[in-house]
């Protein structure tokens, strides 16, 4: 854990590296899913594709603060929608992490990587067979975060290691399982996505609204989640490795990347288990945010920074040692923090105590508020905006996203995604 209170690392708390990729699907002007190819440059590192063909992402570089990288955010997409807006048939971003009216498969085509990158899409045409197409329409946003290397080093000279590497892989491997444990809050915080067209789940249905009790279908179990709960193991770098690999090793999962799991550690250039080990951590990944259609760039920036936060906090404390059961758990807790009303689900904390979503969000961010308590107005502010959220449901993105959307969704989100061009 980080020695917080020396004052050689408390002054250097805030000092931190962050990325975002966010997700939307291209409509065309009726409101269906494109089938045109991507019309941006293959060589772009900022605006590429995720799964579909039409779902293109945006991939921020390494910011130093939610302003920053939720600004860059804002700039991309204005950069994509000004090349749809000039499009010989005219395209349009979808705003929500659910997909429109979806005729058939055919309106979620895998993406399209030639020579040397086509084993990307054999490996998304498995994952179609496997989970279905349906699934991977479904949008949203990851961040990414790690410490800033000044702050490391002062806290690795109080750590008592003596190599630096293994230093940082102790540090984010605890953080990873602390944030496995009480990373569902980020769901409770973020989810935006409780309406969708019932295309999803009827096929021919045209024009209808669903609503499935979910503040966050994707986020849900209906959502993206492997056939099983993975279980993981936190003691060093390559017991970690190791414990994904094996189901791969097992045909549970074809690679690393389809352990579809909300917390993830990365090292820095080639995304594979081999580098993770050879090179170390460089990052920790959080996939759980929705797409927030209430905000134009998609992300509220005092979400960014409560993600932020959340990770100095929970890298403050002792580590958990989290048991098989409690893993389990902790998958259970993040699908229930996606329901659309918080107060009637119960969640399983490490220590075996249960709380209603809503009594443990407001534990969490009272400790958090006491933690963070001389920090700036800015912080004090963002972990009131997060604690509303848990105090008036009201006040949640899913209330607020229901009642704009929730009677005509298909129709008034092709609406909002004209809305959000022509304000460029």
């Amino acid at each position: 854990m980080l020695h917080y209170q020396d004052e050689s690392v408390k002054s250097l708390l805030f000092q931190g590296n962050i990325g975002l990729e966010k997700e939307s699907l291209r409509v065309d002007d009726k409101g269906r899913m494109a089938r045109t190819r991507h019309p941006f440059s293959e060589d772009d590192p900022h605006v590429t594709r995720d799964f579909c063909e039409n779902q293109t992402e945006v991939n921020t570089s390494i910011c130093s603060s939610a302003s920053e990288a939720v600004a860059e955010v804002a700039r991309y997409t204005a950069r994509i929608q000004r090349k749809l807006s000039q499009l010989p048939n005219r395209e349009y971003l979808w705003s929500f992490s659910n997909p429109p009216y979806i005729e058939d498969e055919d309106d979620i085509p895998v993406a399209v990587f030639e020579g040397a990158r086509a084993s990307k899409t054999t490996y998304r045409e498995r994952l179609a067979d496997i989970y279905g197409k349906y699934k991977m329409a479904f949008s949203g946003i990851h961040f990414n975060f790690s410490f800033g290397d000044e702050l490391l080093r002062a806290d690795f000279a109080l750590s008592g290691e003596s190599d630096f590497r293994d230093y940082k892989n102790h540090l984010y491997l605890e953080l990873a399982e602390k944030a496995i444990a009480y990373g569902w809050i980020l769901t409770a915080v973020t989810a935006a996505s409780p309406v969708m067209d019932a295309s999803f789940f009827r096929k021919g249905v045209k024009g209808e609204d669903a609503f499935v009790g979910m503040g966050s279908v994707r986020c849900s179990e209906l959502g993206y989640w492997n056939h099983f709960v993975p279980i993981l193991n936190y003691d060093d770098i390559k017991s970690y490795a190791a414990s994904i690999q094996r189901y791969v090793d097992e045909d549970i999962i074809n690679a690393p990347s389809e352990l579809y799991y909300p917390i993830r550690l990365k090292p820095r250039g080639l995304n594979n288990l081999s580098t993770l080990v050879s090179e170390g951590v460089d990052h920790v990944e959080l996939r759980m945010f929705d797409l927030n259609p209430l905000v134009p760039s998609g992300i509220e920036e005092r979400d960014v920074l409560f993600a932020q936060l959340l990770l100095i906090f929970l890298a403050s404390t002792p580590r958990l040692e989290l048991t098989p059961r409690a893993q389990v758990m902790a998958v259970h807790n993040f699908k229930n923090a996606a329901r659309y009303d918080l107060d009637n689900v119960k969640i399983l904390l490490p220590n075996d105590a249960a709380y209603s979503m809503t009594s443990a969000g407001v534990k969490i961010l009272n400790a958090m508020k006491k933690f963070f308590a001389d920090s700036s107005p800015i912080v004090l502010e963002t972990l009131d905006f997060q604690l509303t959220k848990f105090t008036n449901p009201s006040a949640r993105y899913p209330c607020a996203v229901r009642n704009l959307y929730g009677e005509g969704f298909w129709k008034k989100g092709l609406q909002l995604a004209k809305e959000r061009q022509a304000e460029l």
